[in-house]
Protein backbone atom coordinates (compact mmCIF):
# COMPACT_ATOMS: atom_id res chain seq x y z
CA UNK A 1 0.00 0.00 0.00
CA UNK A 2 1.36 3.41 -0.92
CA UNK A 3 1.89 5.60 2.14
CA UNK A 4 -0.57 8.42 2.74
CA UNK A 5 1.50 11.60 2.50
CA UNK A 6 -0.87 13.68 4.60
CA UNK A 7 1.22 16.12 6.70
CA UNK A 8 1.42 15.07 10.32
CA UNK A 9 1.17 17.78 12.95
CA UNK A 10 2.57 17.35 16.45
CA UNK A 11 1.54 20.67 17.95
CA UNK A 12 -1.13 21.29 20.56
CA UNK A 13 -0.85 21.00 24.31
CA UNK A 14 -0.31 17.64 25.91
CA UNK A 15 -3.35 16.40 27.78
CA UNK A 16 -5.82 18.17 25.50
CA UNK A 17 -8.89 16.11 24.78
CA UNK A 18 -9.71 17.99 21.58
CA UNK A 19 -12.52 20.35 20.64
CA UNK A 20 -15.16 17.63 20.67
CA UNK A 21 -14.15 16.42 24.11
CA UNK A 22 -12.98 12.93 25.05
CA UNK A 23 -14.78 9.78 24.03
CA UNK A 24 -14.84 6.58 26.04
CA UNK A 25 -13.75 4.00 23.50
CA UNK A 26 -15.18 1.10 25.45
CA UNK A 27 -18.50 2.74 24.71
CA UNK A 28 -18.02 5.25 21.88
CA UNK A 29 -21.45 6.79 22.10
CA UNK A 30 -21.55 6.98 25.87
CA UNK A 31 -23.52 4.50 27.94
CA UNK A 32 -22.55 2.21 30.74
CA UNK A 33 -23.21 -1.28 29.43
CA UNK A 34 -19.65 -1.94 28.25
CA UNK A 35 -16.36 -2.48 30.03
CA UNK A 36 -14.56 0.74 30.98
CA UNK A 37 -11.80 1.59 28.54
CA UNK A 38 -9.43 4.40 27.56
CA UNK A 39 -10.85 7.87 27.06
CA UNK A 40 -9.12 9.01 23.89
CA UNK A 41 -8.45 12.61 22.90
CA UNK A 42 -6.16 14.63 20.68
CA UNK A 43 -3.33 13.93 23.13
CA UNK A 44 -3.37 10.31 21.93
CA UNK A 45 -1.48 8.84 18.96
CA UNK A 46 -1.31 5.31 17.59
CA UNK A 47 1.65 3.59 15.91
CA UNK A 48 1.03 0.13 14.49
CA UNK A 49 2.27 -2.22 11.80
CA UNK A 50 3.14 -5.87 11.22
CA UNK A 51 5.61 -7.75 13.37
CA UNK A 52 9.30 -7.05 12.60
CA UNK A 53 8.47 -3.82 10.74
CA UNK A 54 10.53 -1.66 13.11
CA UNK A 55 7.82 -0.20 15.35
CA UNK A 56 9.93 -0.13 18.52
CA UNK A 57 12.68 2.15 17.19
CA UNK A 58 10.17 4.46 15.52
CA UNK A 59 8.06 4.57 18.69
CA UNK A 60 10.98 5.77 20.80
CA UNK A 61 11.73 8.62 18.40
CA UNK A 62 8.07 9.54 17.99
CA UNK A 63 7.48 9.50 21.76
CA UNK A 64 10.39 11.90 22.22
CA UNK A 65 8.92 14.29 19.62
CA UNK A 66 5.49 14.12 21.21
CA UNK A 67 6.67 14.21 24.84
CA UNK A 68 4.66 11.02 25.22
CA UNK A 69 4.72 7.81 27.22
CA UNK A 70 4.03 4.50 25.48
CA UNK A 71 1.07 2.19 26.09
CA UNK A 72 1.71 -1.25 24.60
CA UNK A 73 -0.91 -2.71 22.25
CA UNK A 74 0.71 -6.14 22.18
CA UNK A 75 -1.15 -9.17 23.53
CA UNK A 76 2.08 -11.07 24.24
CA UNK A 77 4.14 -8.28 25.84
CA UNK A 78 1.84 -8.54 28.88
CA UNK A 79 3.61 -11.76 29.96
CA UNK A 80 6.45 -11.49 32.46
CA UNK A 81 9.56 -13.43 31.52
CA UNK A 82 8.59 -13.84 27.87
CA UNK A 83 10.96 -11.24 26.48
CA UNK A 84 12.94 -12.71 23.59
CA UNK A 85 10.11 -14.41 21.72
CA UNK A 86 7.82 -11.38 22.05
CA UNK A 87 10.51 -8.91 20.92
CA UNK A 88 9.68 -6.86 24.00
CA UNK A 89 11.38 -3.44 24.30
CA UNK A 90 14.67 -3.87 26.15
CA UNK A 91 15.22 -2.45 29.67
CA UNK A 92 17.30 0.32 28.10
CA UNK A 93 14.50 1.20 25.67
CA UNK A 94 11.94 1.15 28.48
CA UNK A 95 14.20 3.43 30.53
CA UNK A 96 14.43 5.89 27.64
CA UNK A 97 10.62 6.19 27.38
CA UNK A 98 8.21 4.87 30.04
CA UNK A 99 6.22 1.87 28.77
CA UNK A 100 2.90 0.66 30.17
CA UNK A 101 0.86 -2.59 30.03
CA UNK A 102 4.04 -4.65 29.74
CA UNK A 103 4.95 -7.49 32.16
CA UNK A 104 1.46 -7.53 33.67
CA UNK A 105 0.84 -11.25 34.31
CA UNK A 106 2.80 -14.52 34.58
CA UNK A 107 2.92 -16.67 31.42
CA UNK A 108 0.52 -19.26 32.81
CA UNK A 109 -2.31 -16.77 33.25
CA UNK A 110 -4.90 -15.91 30.56
CA UNK A 111 -5.29 -12.25 29.60
CA UNK A 112 -8.39 -10.83 27.92
CA UNK A 113 -9.22 -7.86 25.72
CA UNK A 114 -11.45 -6.49 28.47
CA UNK A 115 -8.55 -6.60 30.93
CA UNK A 116 -6.29 -4.86 28.43
CA UNK A 117 -8.85 -2.08 28.01
CA UNK A 118 -8.95 -1.59 31.78
CA UNK A 119 -5.15 -1.64 32.13
CA UNK A 120 -4.72 0.74 29.20
CA UNK A 121 -7.32 3.10 30.70
CA UNK A 122 -5.46 3.17 34.01
CA UNK A 123 -2.16 3.87 32.23
CA UNK A 124 -3.70 6.64 30.15
CA UNK A 125 -5.16 8.30 33.25
CA UNK A 126 -1.78 8.22 35.02
CA UNK A 127 0.06 9.61 31.98
CA UNK A 128 -2.41 12.46 31.65
CA UNK A 129 -1.88 13.23 35.32
CA UNK A 130 1.77 13.87 34.49
CA UNK A 131 0.81 16.25 31.69
CA UNK A 132 2.21 14.09 28.91
CA UNK A 133 0.82 12.69 25.66
CA UNK A 134 -0.02 9.02 25.09
CA UNK A 135 1.40 6.90 22.27
CA UNK A 136 -0.27 3.52 21.74
CA UNK A 137 2.23 1.17 20.09
CA UNK A 138 1.67 -2.37 18.87
CA UNK A 139 0.24 -4.65 16.25
CA UNK A 140 -2.44 -6.74 17.99
CA UNK A 141 -5.45 -6.04 15.76
CA UNK A 142 -8.10 -7.15 18.27
CA UNK A 143 -6.76 -4.68 20.82
CA UNK A 144 -6.67 -1.90 18.23
CA UNK A 145 -10.22 -2.62 17.15
CA UNK A 146 -11.40 -2.65 20.77
CA UNK A 147 -9.57 0.63 21.35
CA UNK A 148 -11.22 2.17 18.32
CA UNK A 149 -14.72 0.71 18.45
CA UNK A 150 -15.22 -0.40 22.01
CA UNK A 151 -16.08 -3.85 23.25
CA UNK A 152 -19.63 -4.98 23.69
CA UNK A 153 -20.46 -7.51 26.41
CA UNK A 154 -20.60 -11.06 25.07
CA UNK A 155 -22.77 -13.91 26.32
CA UNK A 156 -21.45 -16.45 28.79
CA UNK A 157 -19.83 -19.64 27.60
CA UNK A 158 -21.93 -22.71 26.77
CA UNK A 159 -19.72 -25.66 27.83
CA UNK A 160 -21.89 -28.33 26.20
CA UNK A 161 -22.06 -26.55 22.86
CA UNK A 162 -18.32 -25.78 23.03
CA UNK A 163 -17.56 -29.47 23.66
CA UNK A 164 -19.69 -30.37 20.64
CA UNK A 165 -17.72 -27.94 18.46
CA UNK A 166 -14.36 -29.21 19.71
CA UNK A 167 -15.46 -32.79 18.98
CA UNK A 168 -16.36 -31.63 15.48
CA UNK A 169 -12.89 -30.12 15.09
CA UNK A 170 -11.33 -33.43 16.20
CA UNK A 171 -13.45 -35.37 13.72
CA UNK A 172 -13.56 -33.10 10.67
CA UNK A 173 -10.77 -30.58 11.22
CA UNK A 174 -10.76 -26.84 11.91
CA UNK A 175 -11.39 -25.95 8.25
CA UNK A 176 -14.82 -27.60 8.36
CA UNK A 177 -15.81 -25.67 11.48
CA UNK A 178 -14.43 -22.47 9.93
CA UNK A 179 -16.62 -23.11 6.87
CA UNK A 180 -19.60 -23.46 9.19
CA UNK A 181 -18.75 -20.07 10.71
CA UNK A 182 -18.54 -18.54 7.23
CA UNK A 183 -22.19 -19.43 6.61
CA UNK A 184 -23.29 -17.86 9.92
CA UNK A 185 -20.96 -14.89 10.26
CA UNK A 186 -18.93 -14.28 7.08
CA UNK A 187 -17.44 -11.07 8.51
CA UNK A 188 -15.95 -12.92 11.49
CA UNK A 189 -14.85 -15.84 9.29
CA UNK A 190 -12.93 -13.46 7.04
CA UNK A 191 -11.04 -12.12 10.07
CA UNK A 192 -10.30 -15.46 11.75
CA UNK A 193 -7.68 -17.83 10.38
CA UNK A 194 -9.05 -21.31 9.57
CA UNK A 195 -6.57 -22.84 12.03
CA UNK A 196 -7.50 -20.54 14.93
CA UNK A 197 -9.75 -23.03 16.70
CA UNK A 198 -10.18 -20.97 19.86
CA UNK A 199 -11.61 -17.94 18.07
CA UNK A 200 -13.67 -19.99 15.61
CA UNK A 201 -15.32 -21.88 18.46
CA UNK A 202 -15.99 -18.70 20.42
CA UNK A 203 -17.54 -16.99 17.40
CA UNK A 204 -19.89 -19.94 16.81
CA UNK A 205 -20.69 -20.10 20.51
CA UNK A 206 -21.64 -16.40 20.61
CA UNK A 207 -23.89 -16.79 17.56
CA UNK A 208 -25.51 -19.88 19.09
CA UNK A 209 -26.20 -18.39 22.53
CA UNK A 210 -27.10 -14.83 21.53
CA UNK A 211 -28.60 -15.21 18.07
CA UNK A 212 -26.27 -12.40 16.89
CA UNK A 213 -22.92 -12.67 15.08
CA UNK A 214 -19.80 -11.92 17.10
CA UNK A 215 -18.81 -9.39 14.44
CA UNK A 216 -21.67 -7.21 15.70
CA UNK A 217 -19.91 -6.94 19.06
CA UNK A 218 -17.86 -4.03 17.75
CA UNK A 219 -19.72 -0.78 17.39
CA UNK A 220 -19.21 1.02 14.02
CA UNK A 221 -18.40 4.35 15.67
CA UNK A 222 -14.64 4.93 15.34
CA UNK A 223 -12.93 7.72 17.20
CA UNK A 224 -11.77 10.59 14.91
CA UNK A 225 -8.12 10.26 15.95
CA UNK A 226 -7.99 7.05 13.91
CA UNK A 227 -8.46 9.26 10.84
CA UNK A 228 -5.78 11.77 11.81
CA UNK A 229 -3.37 10.37 14.38
CA UNK A 230 -2.85 6.70 13.52
CA UNK A 231 0.37 5.71 11.78
CA UNK A 232 1.00 2.29 10.24
CA UNK A 233 4.52 1.13 9.40
CA UNK A 234 4.69 -0.42 5.95
CA UNK A 235 7.50 -2.34 4.25
CA UNK A 236 7.84 -4.11 0.91
CA UNK A 237 6.69 -7.68 1.45
CA UNK A 238 10.03 -9.20 0.46
CA UNK A 239 11.93 -6.99 2.90
CA UNK A 240 9.44 -7.74 5.67
CA UNK A 241 9.84 -11.47 5.06
CA UNK A 242 13.63 -11.15 5.25
CA UNK A 243 13.36 -9.21 8.51
CA UNK A 244 11.07 -11.84 9.97
CA UNK A 245 13.40 -14.69 9.06
CA UNK A 246 16.40 -12.84 10.50
CA UNK A 247 14.56 -11.91 13.68
CA UNK A 248 13.50 -15.50 14.33
CA UNK A 249 17.06 -16.75 13.85
CA UNK A 250 18.27 -14.09 16.30
CA UNK A 251 15.59 -15.09 18.82
CA UNK A 252 16.90 -18.64 18.94
CA UNK A 253 20.52 -17.41 18.99
CA UNK A 254 19.78 -15.11 21.94
CA UNK A 255 18.32 -17.83 24.13
CA UNK A 256 14.65 -18.33 23.29
CA UNK A 257 14.83 -22.01 24.20
CA UNK A 258 16.32 -21.23 27.63
CA UNK A 259 13.64 -18.57 28.16
CA UNK A 260 10.94 -21.13 27.38
CA UNK A 261 12.57 -23.74 29.64
CA UNK A 262 12.61 -21.30 32.57
CA UNK A 263 9.03 -20.11 31.97
CA UNK A 264 7.73 -23.66 31.65
CA UNK A 265 9.30 -24.54 35.00
CA UNK A 266 7.32 -21.83 36.83
CA UNK A 267 4.02 -22.60 38.58
CA UNK A 268 1.40 -22.58 35.83
CA UNK A 269 4.01 -22.97 33.11
CA UNK A 270 3.28 -21.32 29.77
CA UNK A 271 -0.49 -21.14 29.38
CA UNK A 272 -2.43 -21.65 26.15
CA UNK A 273 -2.78 -17.91 25.56
CA UNK A 274 0.93 -17.21 25.87
CA UNK A 275 1.75 -20.20 23.64
CA UNK A 276 0.04 -18.41 20.77
CA UNK A 277 3.15 -16.25 20.35
CA UNK A 278 5.20 -17.66 17.50
CA UNK A 279 8.22 -19.51 18.80
CA UNK A 280 6.95 -20.68 22.17
CA UNK A 281 5.06 -23.77 21.06
CA UNK A 282 7.94 -24.59 18.71
CA UNK A 283 10.51 -24.21 21.49
CA UNK A 284 8.43 -26.45 23.76
CA UNK A 285 8.31 -29.10 21.01
CA UNK A 286 12.06 -28.75 20.59
CA UNK A 287 12.61 -29.29 24.32
CA UNK A 288 10.32 -32.33 24.21
CA UNK A 289 12.28 -33.82 21.32
CA UNK A 290 9.41 -33.48 18.83
CA UNK A 291 11.25 -30.97 16.64
CA UNK A 292 14.81 -30.36 15.59
CA UNK A 293 16.30 -26.90 16.01
CA UNK A 294 16.18 -26.32 12.25
CA UNK A 295 12.51 -27.33 12.09
CA UNK A 296 11.62 -25.16 15.11
CA UNK A 297 13.21 -22.14 13.43
CA UNK A 298 11.54 -22.85 10.09
CA UNK A 299 8.08 -23.31 11.62
CA UNK A 300 8.46 -20.16 13.74
CA UNK A 301 9.40 -18.18 10.65
CA UNK A 302 6.40 -19.58 8.82
CA UNK A 303 4.00 -18.75 11.68
CA UNK A 304 5.44 -15.25 12.01
CA UNK A 305 5.00 -14.52 8.31
CA UNK A 306 1.39 -15.73 8.60
CA UNK A 307 0.90 -13.42 11.58
CA UNK A 308 2.28 -10.45 9.65
CA UNK A 309 -0.09 -11.18 6.77
CA UNK A 310 -3.09 -11.28 9.13
CA UNK A 311 -1.96 -8.06 10.83
CA UNK A 312 -1.73 -6.24 7.51
CA UNK A 313 -5.17 -7.48 6.48
CA UNK A 314 -6.67 -6.14 9.71
CA UNK A 315 -4.77 -2.86 9.57
CA UNK A 316 -6.16 -2.08 6.12
CA UNK A 317 -9.57 -1.82 7.79
CA UNK A 318 -8.39 1.41 9.44
CA UNK A 319 -9.22 3.53 6.42
CA UNK A 320 -7.97 6.85 7.77
CA UNK A 321 -4.55 5.65 8.95
CA UNK A 322 -1.40 7.20 7.51
CA UNK A 323 0.94 4.52 6.14
CA UNK A 324 4.61 5.30 6.48
CA UNK A 325 7.83 3.62 5.33
CA UNK A 326 10.24 2.40 7.99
Amino acid sequence: MAPDRTPIQFDGPAGAAGPAGPTTLACPGGGADRPAGPVLGTDCWILSGPTAAGKTALALDLAARLDAEIVSVDSMAVYRGLDIGTAKPSPREQARVPHHVIDVVPPGEPYSIARWLADAAAALHAIRGRGRRILFVGGTPLYLRALRDGLAPLPAEDPAFRRQLLDEVDTHGSAAVHARLATIDPVAAARIHPNDVKRIVRALEVAHTSGRPISAAFAPDPHPIFDTQMLVVDLPRRLLGERIDRRVEQMFDRGLVDEVRQAAAQPGGIGPTARQAAGYAEALDLLAGRLSLADAIRLTQQRTRQLAKRQLTWLRSFKGAVWISA
